[in-house]
């Protein structure tokens, strides 16, 4: 018996009972549609993620308050208000350092007209904009002038815009409230996009000394008031590391510290890059794990119909070897029949899975989408696993068939 007429002889057993196989094939296709819609999501919040991280620059370097090591006890960076304006102005001396931008964060509660929502508000000098690699579609930006005279103008971020004006358009001139006080609308950024885990479109920005007096209010150190974070970027990613070293000399000269005992943490974008990518990857390893799991129940439906089947032909088992088919041909027979079950369940899975993945890619989650990365490995190893699968499970119920004797099987009722 080659191939083919395996095949044949395999659909032509399946089709007597075809609700039942149905039945069968169903569990094989919502294992492997599982598979290939969650391993996509997955993939697809991992590429969405890492495009707005790489979209902000890889030759950035990020200096928070706090130490992630102090005296062999982790925390976090950010717990302790240790940086200032000052520290942020004396890294420019640092060899490699093209740009320094301070910041403070908070939020506030923006209005215009009636229209209500809360958004990330960011206190920031004139750097900010080419340091971060923003770019403004309309207006202008904060100048030092307002940093200095502490004006009531804001940046917004797209999405902001949308949300309050229903586009960037004439927005300019305009005048909102942050926290119950009026703010002129100098810009608005143009859209760097986002996904369901925030978006950088969501933010308003105001000069940093504004927000320091005015707006968030921040405590002191050192006899000066604190900020949030100090982004540095650098001429190249290459002199990443050097500027490291420029840096951290710089602050621990500033702090008074040593080594371990710093109270500021300093990380390059590609650390950022790299904790993300390895908590993505295992959340799509563990979502295609739970996925598996529907193919391994859909596995045991297929044995379980092929036990049953080789109990409902057992007297045609016992024809076939009577009239000279050999061990091998009933064995061939009744894997080919698995092989088919589970391939058709896999071809249709496939279709199922691309299906809920672009429907899922239609989802708005926080005012964005996740798009979904259908892969052709993921297709192709989510088919061949569900043969696989086919293949393992029906090999007991064809040794069974196989090893039964001809006389005993055409004396079965």
């Amino acid at each position: 018996m080659n191939l083919w007429q395996g095949a044949l002889t395999a659909l032509e057993s399946l089709s007597t009972h075809k609700l039942r196989s149905a039945l069968t094939i169903l569990g094989i296709v919502i294992g492997v549609a599982a598979v290939i819609a969650l391993v996509s999501v997955g993939r697809g919040a991992q590429a969405q993620v890492t495009a707005q991280v790489e979209s902000v620059g890889t030759n950035l370097l990020f200096v928070q308050p706090g130490s992630i090591q102090q005296a062999g006890v982790a925390s976090a960076p950010g717990s302790a208000a240790t940086l200032t304006l000052k520290d942020a102005e004396a890294l420019y001396a640092v060899a490699g350092v093209v740009g320094v931008a301070p910041e403070v964060n908070g939020r506030a509660q923006v209005v215009y007209q009636g229209v209500n929502m809360n958004a990330r508000v960011v206190g920031v000098t004139a750097d900010y904009l080419t340091v971060r690699n923003y770019e403004l579609a309309d207006g202008e930006f904060i100048s030092d002038a307002n940093v200095t005279a502490r004006s009531s103008v804001a940046v917004l971020g797209s999405g902001v815009a949308e949300a309050l004006f229903g586009g960037t358009g004439g927005v300019v001139g305009q005048r909102v409230r942050l926290n119950g006080a009026a703010y002129r609308v100098i810009g608005v950024l143009v859209s760097k996009g986002g996904s369901g885990f925030g978006s950088q479109d969501d933010q308003v920005l105001v000069p940093l000394t504004t927000a320091q007096t005015r707006l968030l209010g921040t405590s002191r150190f050192r006899g000066a008031n604190v900020i949030s974070q100090i982004t540095v970027k650098v001429a190249s990613a290459g002199e990443v590391e050097q500027a490291i070293e420029g840096v951290t000399a710089v602050l621990r000269e500033r702090h008074g510290t040593v080594e371990g005992e710093d109270d500021f943490s300093v990380q390059n974008q590609q650390d950022t890059l790299d904790a993300i990518t390895a908590v993505t990857n295992t959340l799509t390893l563990f979502l295609g794990g739970i996925a598996a799991i529907s193919l391994l129940v859909g596995g045991i439906g297929i044995m379980n119909i092929m036990l049953v089947s080789v109990t409902e032909r057992t007297r045609e088992i016992g024809i076939r070897k009577a009239l000279g088919a050999r061990r091998r041909d009933i064995l061939y027979q009744f894997l080919v029949e698995s092989a088919v079950l589970s391939f058709v369940g896999g071809l249709i899975g496939v279709a199922v899975g691309w299906l809920i993945a672009s429907l899922v890619g239609r989802v708005q989650l926080g005012g964005s989408s996740i798009a979904p990365v259908v892969s052709v490995d993921s297709l192709v190893m989510a088919t061949g696993f569900s043969i696989a699968v086919g293949l393992f499970f029906g090999i007991y119920p064809a040794t069974r068939a196989a090893g039964l004797e001809p006389v005993e099987a055409l004396r079965y009722e």
